[in-house]
């Protein structure tokens, strides 16, 4: 298990969930390129509304079903690692945004394997 305390880095990106890569969707890739790459953790969110650089608006209301909602993928790990994984975001997100964030990791603990 990873162990990760102390100052980190915070990768967000944000995409929208019908993106998709080689028809899979796109925060899955990422997600599971995250994995490949043995980063610390990645998690998913799904937005109910938002806008981004086409300033189109998404949301989840009812007349709005079939919207491509925000999505944000949050990454975090040391500094070092997360940087040798933006250049695989460079092939992938051609629509988005992509954030970094100096934050500090207080507890990083996973569930013990059952057995």
């Amino acid at each position: 298990m990873t162990r990760l305390t102390g100052r980190a880095l915070r990768l967000t990106i944000l995409v929208g969930e019908n993106d998709t890569w080689h028809h899979r969707p796109l925060f899955t890739e990422i997600v599971h390129r995250a994995h490949v790459a043995g980063l610390a953790g990645a998690s998913v969110f799904r937005g109910v509304e938002g806008f981004g650089a086409s300033s189109r608006i998404h949301t989840t209301r009812l007349l709005s079903l079939g919207e491509d909602l925000p999505v944000a993928i949050l990454i975090v790990d040391t500094e070092q690692r997360v940087r040798d994984f933006l250049p695989q975001l460079d092939e992938l997100v051609t629509d988005g945004l992509v954030l970094l964030d100096d934050c500090e990791v207080v507890r990083y603990a996973g569930r013990e394997k059952q057995g």
